[in-house]
């Protein structure tokens, strides 16, 4: 007999002496830690790269920052291509995915193949952010820990959701926002259970992230003007602006990510986009990198980014080209980011909303003060962060919290709630599903906070399929069909030739009047009884749709086809039992 591992030792030593309870909050140490480090060492990777890289262009020539993003994201598709071998999907859309369809398993690829190819995409200048790639790193260790542990799903999914919250604590240094992120964008359901684990790993990341990269926050913001109730119209406005920016935002990367997938050659994706981000960033140079600058010195009412290292940098006093560049910089970023993205770069969509949504409320204040106001162009450019990340996100608790913490504006809780609030009633009527979730919603892989929705979603059709029923086929005889429903225990054949292909079913119902006429047994054939059944279910479809299909046609059993061939029968019987039994499991505390 084989002697147990010593993995397998502590397992069944923890099992005996550590309760789940107990345990799950010692792992949430553990992935806050681990998703803490992963947010270090991206950070510093970015940085490194970015100093060599300044260092090259300092001898040479400030042009290379044309062609830089194109040089790291070929580097980034030979490191998928050929190193890692393994695609990097996105990183919210990827742990959503995991969540939905593969029980919160993510590959072990992915505790690393992010990290490396978001460093050379954002330090070589991609328009995109670090902080999805670091939340698809924190969640693979959060899942590949609850599988090494032998975990069950609800648990691993907790612990996925702790190193989620814990690497988004990492990297904006904001412990609170990155729970509510945890609990809007990630968990479908939440338990009282879940708190304190999410509240240890959030904070375990946090005090990781002072202790390598120091307490200061995101970005240096001081309130000079508190919060105004004769400013309340116009930060109602700058929800609207912000919300209809948002729908922008996505609708203009679904609309480059449609086009890029007409392009089937990688190297052609990669040489297009990277020669098109490349003039972009001739053109705005702001739109290279993550941006932070820009959005720190727009925090300020700095507006220098427009013109700066540009051809037309002595235009800067015309208050009409101003607009026009503001203009410019907000509607092309997306473009930038969904070029970089597509092109093969991997990163995240937080930071490219934070730089539109706060050059968004710059531009919006400007404008204003130009017409005769007076309000403030930093309240108003750190509020419109948060109608970007509330419009784009689709999560406008995470906006609030997140960019009071960043930023230490929790004086300006008020405006915060009323555009983020906005912005997101606003993109909501136009835009049903966020940038991270379009693409799972439209294939019917998103959970949601719905939880009958989000069970019935997990149910995997082809676990339900039976297939003790007995098969027919169009030749048998009448006779043959009695001789084989003597001993079925179904009242339904499927009939289908040699090769499974499907022809119809016989229902005993439909021959009880002839089953005694023994002159018919020689004459009567199974294809002169069979029909094809209104209703059939494809392996593909959604178990919302095989809901439907049950309801509409009134049927306890319908088969299961797939490209014309017979796999068996989903019963409705198995179907809501097993759905009863998993809502029961998830509405445990």
């Amino acid at each position: 007999m084989k002697n147990p591992s010593a993995l397998e030792r502590f397992i069944n030593w923890r099992k005996n002496n550590i309760s789940d309870r107990e345990f799950i909050l010692i792992l949430s140490v553990i992935v806050g830690l681990a998703s803490g480090l992963s947010a270090v060492v991206i950070k510093n990777l970015v940085h490194i790269i970015q100093v060599y890289l300044a260092d090259i262009a300092a001898r040479n020539s400030d042009y290379l920052y044309i062609f830089y993003p194109l040089i790291g994201i070929l580097i980034t598709v030979l490191f998928i291509k050929y190193i890692n071998r393994k695609p990097v999907t996105h990183g919210v859309p990827n742990v959503l995915f995991s969540i939905s369809k593969r029980n919160g398993i993510i590959r072990r690829h992915n505790l690393y193949s992010s990290v490396i190819s978001s460093a050379i995409t954002v330090g070589f200048g991609g328009s995109v952010g670090l902080e999805g790639p670091t939340v698809a790193t924190g969640a693979a260790i959060g899942s590949n820990i609850g599988r090494l542990l032998h975990l069950n799903y609800k648990q691993i999914i907790l612990l996925l959701s702790c190193a989620c919250a814990g690497a988004m604590s990492a990297i904006f240094k904001a412990p609170i926002a990155a729970i509510v992120f945890a609990i809007e964008v990630i968990m479908f359901d939440l338990t009282m259970a879940a708190i304190v684990p999410l509240l240890i790993s959030s904070a375990t990341a946090a005090l990781t992230s002072y202790l390598f990269l120091g307490q200061n926050v995101l970005y240096a913001f001081e309130i000079q003007e508190k919060f105004h109730l004769n400013d309340l119209g116009y930060y109602i406005l700058l929800g609207v602006f912000t919300g209809f920016l948002s729908v922008y935002f996505t609708k203009i990367n679904m609309l480059i990510t449609g086009l890029f997938d007409k392009l089937k050659n990688t190297f052609s994706k990669l040489f297009i986009g990277g020669i098109v981000l490349g003039l972009l960033i001739f053109l705005i140079p702001s739109l290279y990198g993550e941006g932070y600058s820009v959005i720190n010195n727009s925090l300020h009412g700095d507006f220098t980014h427009l013109f700066h290292n540009t051809f037309y940098e002595n235009l800067n006093q015309s208050f009409l080209l101003i607009i026009i560049f503001f203009t410019l910089v907000m509607l092309l970023k997306v473009v930038a980011t969904s070029i970089t993205f597509e092109s093969g770069g991997v990163g995240g969509f937080f930071a490219p909303a934070l730089f539109t949504g706060v050059n968004a409320g710059l531009f919006f204040a400007k404008f204003l003060n130009n017409l005769g106001l007076s309000i403030s162009e930093s309240n108003f450019a750190l509020v419109g962060m948060a109608g970007l990340i509330a419009g784009v996100i689709h999560a406008p608790l995470t906006a609030i919290f997140l960019i009071a913490e960043i930023t230490g504006g929790y004086e300006l809780f008020m405006p915060l709630m009323i555009v983020a609030a906005i912005s997101y009633a606003t993109v909501k009527l136009f835009t049903p599903n966020s940038v991270y979730t379009i693409q799972l919603a439209r294939r019917g892989e998103l959970m949601t906070h719905h939880k009958d929705k989000t069970v019935l979603m997990m149910l995997d059709v082809k676990k339900l399929i039976e297939t003790d029923f007995n098969k027919l086929h169009p030749n048998n005889t009448l006779g043959d069909l009695i001789k084989i429903i003597t001993h079925a225990h179904r009242n339904i054949f499927p009939v289908v030739e040699k090769d499974d292909t499907f022809r119809g079913i016989v229902k005993m119902d439909d021959i009880r009047h002839i089953m005694f006429n023994h002159e018919m047994y020689e004459h009567v054939y199974v294809r002169d009884l069979m029909f094809m059944p209104q209703y059939v279910i494809d392996p593909k479809d959604t178990m919302e749709e095989i809901a439907r299909k049950f309801q509409i046609s009134e049927r306890y059993n319908i088969a299961v086809i797939e490209k014309g061939k017979y796999l068996g029968f989903v019963s409705r019987a198995k179907l809501f039992s097993t759905y009863r039994k998993m809502l029961s499991d998830f509405s445990e505390h």
